[in-house]
């Protein structure tokens, strides 16, 4: 039997078969031996989720076979005749297993960059629109934001192309699917022109920041701090875009120029080199979104019960901020948001931490990233967001027979 783990090695699974695809026929195939064995069916890339969203007992479709940027657009969306077109700026289309990292070099050489990304670039495309993966700053919606169009193989064995004119509600539910309706073997992004950035470190003590953090967020394009606990002590970061020279840098060209450092705590380059950081030490973690107004005193709670239950705590818990959209089961979904994440050493037990810290992003209305460790049942995810079983309705309407519901997302159904 075959075994896959996430990245860290916590999350565990045996599926049955695992298949790599390389071309889109790939997909419908392993759609298709799925249906025939009545398999339960899931696609991974990096699986760098920590939750379980992505394990799986029946088919496992790995996606690293299937990578790159397929083209972009000027002015207009779509692959061939496949795109719906748009007036709102330029596009790329990418295939689904495509590592965030992957994308830095190629649209830069167009004179391109994404809109916004996360501290951590390791994961497929696909798998990051899946679960709300979403960067910082308050103005920037997660990544699924900006998908304006997918390729889906559906349990049928159809591919169907969807965006918000053509079949929108398969549009709807899948640029925010958690792997639930189909493989998605192509991805179009709204993209921009690219731009620089300028990155400043510090530290300060949370009384320090706590009574600034309106001003901290709206001073920069982001804003955020990890809070380390056995110091007592946030390590801030902000970045700035800077404006365009001017002088032909800003052309297209070869690859992009190496950061320049300033100083030991501050430094400038293009956006791709600057944002994404290197997180390798292994570790689990439990993220909430709760609403933008909430976020100091939700954050100060944690501090105390933290400083007062687990002492020995060294990981840190991490503040950022996120514009609201209207996807049906965002974390930010109709609210300006902050997100708070406590780690965990993957060695250790992370349930007594994760669920002190649930205890207290329940008492704020917080809504869990389906990426991350949470202990929340379909129900109470129903009454967190507005339009769950309204997301579940639809999904089950593509995939009637539940072909791409595992035993863990089952446990999730309202």
């Amino acid at each position: 039997m075959a075994k896959w783990s996430n990245w860290s090695g916590r999350q565990t699974a045996e599926p049955k078969r695992i298949d790599r695809p390389t071309t889109e026929r790939d997909f419908v195939a392993a759609i298709g031996a799925a249906r025939e064995h009545r398999w339960p069916i899931r696609a991974v890339g990096a699986s760098h989720s920590h939750s379980r969203v992505a394990a799986v007992d029946g088919l496992l479709v790995e996606t690293d076979g299937w990578q790159g940027l397929i083209g972009t657009d000027s002015a207009s969306s779509g692959s061939g005749s496949t795109g719906s077109g748009s007036p709102d700026g330029p596009t790329a289309s990418v295939r689904a297993g495509t590592r965030i990292h992957q994308l830095g070099e190629p649209l830069y050489r167009r004179g391109l960059a994404l809109v916004n990304q996360g501290d951590i670039d390791k994961q497929s495309i696909a798998g990051a629109i899946a679960t709300g993966t979403h960067g910082t700053g308050p103005t920037l919606a997660n990544l699924s934001t900006a998908v304006v169009g997918l390729r889906v193989a559906l349990a049928d064995g159809d591919v169907v192309w969807c965006d918000s004119a053509q079949e929108p509600d398969l549009f709807a539910v899948a640029r925010h699917s958690l792997g639930a309706v189909g493989l998605i073997t192509e991805v179009e992004l709204r993209v921009r022109s690219r731009y620089r950035l300028h990155e400043r470190q510090w530290f300060a003590s949370p009384d320090e920041v706590l009574p600034e953090i309106d001003h901290l967020v709206d001073a920069t394009r982001h804003f955020e701090f990890f809070w380390v606990p056995d110091r007592d002590l946030c390590a801030c970061k902000s970045l700035d875009e800077l404006p365009a020279r001017g002088n032909g840098d800003d052309e297209p060209s070869g690859p992009s120029p190496e950061v320049e450092v300033l100083s030991d705590r501050e430094r400038r380059g293009w956006s791709h080199r600057i944002i994404s950081s290197i997180r390798d030490d292994k570790h689990t973690e439990m993220e909430y979104a709760v609403p933008a107004e909430a976020g100091p005193q939700c954050f100060a709670e944690l501090r105390q019960m933290i400083l007062t239950e687990f002492p020995d705590l060294v990981w840190p818990l991490e503040y950022r901020t996120l514009a609201e959209d209207d996807l049906l089961i965002s974390a930010a979904a109709g609210r300006p948001t902050v997100t708070i994440s406590a780690h965990q050493d993957v060695g250790l037990d992370d349930r007594p931490l994760f669920e002190a810290c649930e205890e207290i992003f329940r008492s704020h209305d917080g809504r869990p990233h389906w990426g991350k460790v949470h202990y929340r049942t379909g129900q109470e995810l129903a009454e967190l967001h507005p339009n769950y079983r309204a997301w579940w309705e639809l999904r089950d309407r593509f995939d009637p027979d539940g072909l791409f519901v595992t035993e863990d997302l089952a446990r999730l159904r309202p």
